[in-house]
């Protein structure tokens, strides 16, 4: 079998796609460090429209991104009503 010549042969791939496992990993460790932090709250806060213009224009900027989807998610909906 033959191995790129850049890349050592101990080295780990690198999988891409449907498993970047490092990455994933380094993200649960900084949303967890985060979300521990107490910082969620001032976040937040801080996310909020300043004015009711603001307010309007993320609204549309909402919609626009809804026009776009396929539909929601049937798995969403899951166990609603029953």
């Amino acid at each position: 079998m033959n191995k790129p010549a850049d890349k050592p042969a101990e080295t780990k791939p690198d999988i891409q796609g449907e498993g970047n496992y490092d990455a994933t990993r380094r993200y649960d460790k900084a949303t967890t460090d985060f979300v521990q932090s107490g910082k969620v709250d001032q976040a937040a806060k801080d996310a909020k429209p300043r004015s009711e213009a603001e307010a309007e224009e993320m609204r549309r900027a909402e919609e626009e991104g809804k026009s776009h989807a396929k539909g929601e998610d049937p798995a969403l909906r899951k166990g609603a009503g029953q």
